[in-house]
């Protein structure tokens, strides 16, 4: 063997580890507001009529958190470990990796100091205005610019599929984000969008959507190809399969936003055609669930005693679950009974918690003993609680949600012999708030579960280099 081919290559590991510690944080801060504001729709008295404290002000900044400050410094944490490791080179910069941790924490800070107070350009997902919008967009184009600077640089000819997903989550939200963000300003902190009804409303959902199917959907698979199959010591089941579950996905997702536009002034045939991709979309989706958990294959007694891998699989059988839900709830006559009720509320939390959050946090698991020297996590056994607290909160969670979002659109939709309303809009309130409680539970299991994250990644943090070894863990 060469020395060349022996010696270690100098990773950049600093950023990695900045940002996986950023993603506990900011986990716990955007799920304790969920928490918080879920507390509000059965107890409203808990804004304390204080402004910044009411549901409407808050329930943004709890999306942007979870979304953009814990799911993206997953992301960031994950992609710059990745792609360092499968091109077997260190990133292309570190200056830029350092100006997008710190200028994606800025970012981050600007929503905590913006929101509450009610700057909002109220569009989902969007609501940051403009300057710090144009943050976000140089911050992310030097995202770009390390990670395909990276793969030129790249040591082996081959780019890993994983690699595939993350380079297409970047450029399309950089497209997204840039096209959706089109605004006039007014003021400093005041802007208005470039576009007007019913194109401004598909604009919104082309980049609301694909916000999920790019941001939260093609960046966790790159995290999902990488990290399965290093934690399960197994080949990934089909490498053709995730080519063409790339393909197929990339292809089909950008065309499925106007299904969240059903039975508005969005022309009929957009409407349809929202409908028609999302119900194909199906198919990738669940091309790369199976590929995901067949790559077990030969290792299914590893789940038995490995926490992490759980956290892994048990991330795909949601993303199963929610990608079926998704184009289910797409066809017309399902989404009159779903839309705008908690249905849809149950149906993003299946995504978000029980695929985003729980491949997130096995990753994260899977690297913290990497990044910090050692050769397992404090407490197999922690993570072993926090799975199930994991589990048993998202279940909670979004059955409660089903329950109440079918209970809701029944009661909307019952009419009297006279054709009036059965039920007031009151009393379908009424009707939810058991459910709401329920919510509220399931929410408070997720936040401890992240708190037993926390205190079990500061004891391994904080342990001596090399001092922690692996120990069984509790089936």
């Amino acid at each position: 063997m060469s020395e060349i081919s022996q010696a270690q290559p100098d990773y950049n590991y600093k950023v990695v580890r900045q940002f996986t510690i950023m993603t506990i944080i900011w986990g716990i801060v955007g799920m304790s507001l969920g928490v918080f504001i879920a507390a509000q729709l059965f107890a409203p008295a808990l804004n304390f009529d204080i402004p910044w404290l009411t549901y409407s002000r808050l329930r943004p900044l709890h999306t942007n958190a979870v979304i953009f400050a814990f799911g993206g410094c997953a992301l960031f944490a994950t992609s710059y470990y990745i792609v360092q490791r499968t091109c077997q080179v260190r990133l292309f910069s570190d200056k830029l990796a350092q100006f997008t941790f710190w200028g994606w924490q800025a970012v981050i800070v600007a929503a905590v100091l913006t929101l509450p107070f009610g700057y909002t350009t109220s569009k989902e997902y969007a609501e940051l205005e403009w300057p710090i919008d144009i943050l976000i967009a140089l911050v992310w184009v030097a995202y770009i610019i390390n990670f395909f600077g990276t793969l030129a640089i790249r040591k082996v000819s081959h780019i890993y599929v994983a690699n595939w997903f993350l380079g297409a989550f970047m450029l399309t939200v950089a497209v997204l984000h840039i096209g959706n963000s089109m605004a006039l300003p007014v003021s400093f902190m005041k802007s208005y969008s470039l576009y007007a009804g019913a194109v401004d409303a598909m604009m919104q959902w082309w980049y609301g959507h694909n916000a999920v199917g790019f941001f939260l959907t093609a960046g966790f698979l790159g995290m999902m190809y990488y990290f399965v199959p290093k934690q399960a010591g197994r080949p990934v089941y089909s490498y053709r399969l995730s080519v063409v579950h790339f393909w197929a996905l990339i292809s089909l997702y950008i065309w499925a936003g106007p299904h969240h536009l059903h039975y508005t002034a969005l022309p009929d045939w957009t409407q349809s055609l929202g409908m028609v991709m999302s119900v194909i979309l199906f198919v990738p989706s669940w091309g790369g669930m199976i590929n995901g958990i067949m790559t077990l294959s030969g290792a299914w007694h590893k789940l038995r005693t490995d926490p992490v891998l759980r956290f892994l699989i048990v991330s795909l059988s949601f993303y199963g679950m929610s990608t079926f839900e998704g184009p289910m709830m797409a066809i017309k006559t399902v989404n009159a009974l779903s839309h705008y009720t908690d249905w849809t509320v149950g149906h993003v939390h299946s995504g978000a918690l029980g695929w985003v959050a729980m491949v997130s946090i096995g990753s994260i698991y899977h690297l913290i003993p990497h990044l910090f020297g050692q050769k397992a996590m404090y407490s197999t056994k922690l993570v072993n609680v926090h799975f199930w607290f994991a589990t048993i909160g998202v279940v909670l969670y979004i059955v409660a949600m089903w329950m109440s979002g079918v209970l809701q659109g029944l009661m909307w939709r019952a009419v009297n012999a006279d054709g009036t309303l059965t039920y007031s809009f009151v009393e379908s309130l009424e009707a939810s708030k058991p459910f709401y409680v329920v919510r509220f539970v399931g929410g408070c299991f997720v936040v401890a579960g992240m708190l037993i994250m926390a205190y079990n990644t500061y004891r391994t943090v904080s342990a001596p280099k090399g001092s922690l070894v692996p120990e069984p863990a509790a089936a």
